[in-house]
């Protein structure tokens, strides 16, 4: 995906010459019309006013991908953590020796869990863990299998097998969520008409000769939230990351001495 490759910084950068190039553009170009600015300010204004409308349109709808995008990244790790909480608290219910094999499983499923969230998406320590994930889940459905199979009418090994199941499915859909980017097409549409409407604001700016200050403030702010835009999407990188805070705490409490006992008459 378009910049996502890139540290925060040289996002910034990139934004920052490309919008303050447009703006100084169309500053010079305003300076050397500004003798038949009678003529062209009229229809300047008023394409400078619908390409400002254009640009605050495409601004507001990038943000706004970008932000329920990293909202639905927070609620898959809240998620996946109650996931992993119930699944725990099931297996304390199972007869062993399946019992303890699985809680040392669970244990390992959420440290791995965690190590998803602090590496960086489509990367190949990511790809690592994600493969590490795969392997430890195909064991911990196999304990499962020979749960159900030594107690096929009891009811714990059911229910962990539905909490297993779903906390499967809560990963695949947190992983699949980091994928899930603002589209390159948008981010395009986004720089190039702020480029355009900044540099056409210059320019109708400049041929009346004052407006510089203002037209500069207004590409400072426009950069900014390129950059909040962009952070926004790159869960953990830059300055806005999704915090793995629930799966630490979830994996903290996996510690502890299991609360439920193994059954005695399973």
């Amino acid at each position: 995906m378009l910049f996502f490759g890139l540290s925060t910084w040289v996002v910034a950068g990139v934004v920052a010459v490309v919008l303050f190039g447009a703006t100084l553009a169309g500053l010079a170009v305003g300076r050397v019309m500004a003798a038949r600015s009678d003529g062209l300010s009229e229809p300047f204004g008023v394409l400078q006013g619908a390409l400002i409308g254009f640009m605050g349109l495409v601004l507001a709808f990038g943000l706004s991908l970008a932000v329920g995008r990293y909202e639905a990244r927070r609620a898959n790790v809240v998620d996946e953590a109650n996931a992993i909480g119930t699944t725990y608290l099931r297996a304390q219910t199972l007869a062993e020796p399946e019992r303890t094999a699985s809680l040392a499983l669970l244990r390992d499923y959420a440290d791995t869990s965690i190590d998803i969230a602090e590496t960086v998406p489509g990367s190949d320590e990511q790809d690592l863990a994600i493969s590490a994930s795969g392997r430890e889940e195909r064991r911990l459905w196999t304990l499962a299998g020979q749960a159900l199979d030594g107690a096929p009418v009891a009811s714990a090994p059911r229910l962990y097998v539905e909490a297993l199941n779903d906390m499967f499915d809560a990963q695949s859909t947190r992983v699949y969520g980091l994928l899930n980017r603002v589209p390159s097409a948008v981010v395009l549409v986004m720089i190039v008409g702020a480029a355009l409407a900044l540099g056409v604001l210059a320019l109708h700016l400049a041929t009346f000769g004052r407006g510089v200050l203002i037209v500069l403030i207004a590409a400072s702010l426009v950069s900014l939230l390129f950059v909040v835009t962009f952070d926004l999407d790159r869960p953990t990188r830059g300055l806005i990351t999704v915090p793995a805070g629930p799966l630490q705490d979830v994996a903290a409490t996996m510690t502890e001495a299991p609360a439920a006992q193994a059954p005695t008459n399973p």
